[in-house]
């Protein structure tokens, strides 16, 4: 196992040269005590293992339990990182896991969806944080609704995250673990978008391109009108969720498809969430009917006289039940975070308390 896991990292390593050569430009980081909050996959090892050849001490948790590779983390161990994370930990471990990375007493935070900082607003204690740097949406909408005692990067808003990651391989994966999971392809389904931002505009016209046939729902009007200028039928979600043989949550707010939604839906649908948040869809309301597994991450659930088939409980699919973004495009989403933490451990943190957008003179020499 652990030798399959070695050639695996190299060849990861092989292929992400923008991050190696990233790693390779950052100073030294003795002294930085950084404490990181993500989705722990091999594609995340080449640059925890680079942070720590520079001297970095790191603390690792995860923003999703449902997407840790506990041979990644066991790895990093051994490399010197210290780790409270493992997959599918429960809620009450995952929640003390916050607390646990803010007691090491971290200097700096890299973060996808804010829960350490989150958390750490929560109180008037805690550890004093030179800067942060977060990679979601779904963060920065919870930074909006916080007064940063630091100075946080938003680099989920940089170009090249949202035109390369957002729109375009959050989609291409999710259909290929699609594929995988089920066996089945697009053509002759009528696939329902919920959410027509960059990683909705992706899924669905990946969608297309493999055989589906698309319609979106959408609450913003401006979205809606971009959804039809697109080619797509913008539908209403109370009454499309009948139509939909696929339905795919990809909006990172909670309980977007209620349990309303799910008593219409039509029996055999399938439902997947690509969005950061696992609480899209209503799954506590699902927990509550006869179920089972007929595939891995298919969960069949019986719902009067119709069975419909939430992928992955409900968590990030194309991460959970698949391997995510491709090694040469998150190369590029890995050597902008590297840059990224460069910037946060060096000029970043004498910028007054705020959130700002990470400059493109720091990212774009990465690229």
């Amino acid at each position: 196992m652990y030798q399959d896991f070695e050639s695996e990292l190299n060849w990861a390593i092989r292929h992400m040269p923008r991050t190696r050569a990233a790693v390779d430009a950052l100073p030294g980081l003795q002294g930085v005590r950084l404490a990181c909050n993500m989705h722990l996959d091999l594609k995340m090892a080449p640059l925890v293992a680079g942070l720590l050849d520079k001297g970095a001490e790191i603390f690792l948790t995860t923003c999703n339990p449902t997407t840790v590779q506990d041979d990644v983390v066991a790895w990093l161990e051994r490399r010197g990182a210290v780790a409270y994370a493992w997959r599918d930990m429960s809620d009450n471990d995952w929640s003390e896991s916050f607390d646990r990375a803010l007691a090491w007493g971290p200097t700096h935070l890299c973060e996808m969806g804010a829960d350490l900082t989150s958390r750490l607003h929560q109180s008037i204690n805690g550890p004093h944080i030179k800067a942060g740097l977060e990679a979601t949406g779904s963060g920065i909408s919870c930074l909006e609704g916080i007064t940063p005692r630091y100075p946080i990067f938003n680099w989920d808003d940089l170009p090249v995250k949202e035109g390369l990651h957002n729109r375009h391989m959050v989609g291409l994966t999710a259909w290929h673990t699609f594929f995988q999971t089920t066996h089945l392809t697009l053509h002759e389904k009528c696939v329902l978008v919920i959410g027509y931002g960059l990683v909705g505009q992706g899924v669905a016209s990946a969608a297309k391109a493999y055989g589906g046939q698309v319609i979106v729902a959408e609450t913003d009007p401006a979205r809606v009108l971009q959804a039809r200028y697109d080619g797509w039928e913008a539908v209403d979600l109370a009454t499309a969720v009948s139509r939909a043989d696929v339905i795919a949550t990809a909006t990172g707010a909670r309980n977007v498809l209620s349990s309303a939604h799910l008593e219409r839906v039509k029996d055999g649908v399938f439902i997947l969430n690509v969005g950061h948040v696992a609480e899209e869809i209503d799954v506590g309301f699902l927990r509550g009917l006869s179920h089972s597994e007929p595939m891995p991450f298919v969960n069949a659930y019986q719902l009067a006289d119709k069975t419909l088939y939430l992928l992955a409980n409900g968590s990030m699919f194309n991460l959970t039940a698949g391997y995510g973004d491709s090694l040469n495009a998150f190369d590029v989403t890995l050597a902008v975070m590297a840059a990224g933490i460069g910037h946060i451990t060096g000029v970043g943190e004498q910028q007054p308390a705020g959130l700002y957008l990470l400059p493109s003179s720091v990212w774009l020499p990465a690229l």
